[in-house]
């Protein structure tokens, strides 16, 4: 199945920035920037430059390092050409994880920007209610 059928289906933005997410996590990264990620690609993680390819690089060793990654969706939530996922990741079945907000922003059903927050989820919380 091509990437370019995948991407021209009707899927609303919040479906392409979870479906990028999987297939990162995945690790089909290449295919992820293939089918989502815009031309004019910019992102605001502070340990890799602000272009498309280093973020990539980077995401494609992570892949390497953590192939069993396990990724759950919470919610994801859009406005306008805004959508933010919140998410659980784990790097191993074993691994408490964090939880991680990927803020997209697209521009012509592309993504364009993209800002990643991310806190790890401790063994012991004075709260009650969780991170989730």
């Amino acid at each position: 199945m091509s990437t370019e059928k995948n991407f021209s289906s009707n899927e609303s933005l919040k479906e392409k920035a979870v479906a990028f997410l999987q297939l990162v996590a995945s690790g089909r990264v290449r295919e992820a920037y293939e089918t989502y990620i815009g031309s004019d690609f910019r992102h605001h993680n502070p340990y890799f430059g602000g272009d498309a390819s280093s973020l990539m690089a980077g995401m494609e060793e992570s892949a390497k390092d953590s192939p069993n990654k396990i990724f759950a969706v919470k919610q994801a939530i859009q406005e306008g050409t805004t959508v933010a996922v919140h998410s659980h990741l784990r790097q191993n079945p074993t691994d408490r994880g964090a939880a991680v907000v990927h803020i997209f922003r697209f521009h012509d059903n592309k993504i364009v920007e993209l800002w990643d927050i991310g806190q790890p989820i401790p063994e012991d919380s004075l709260n009650e209610h969780g991170m989730f």
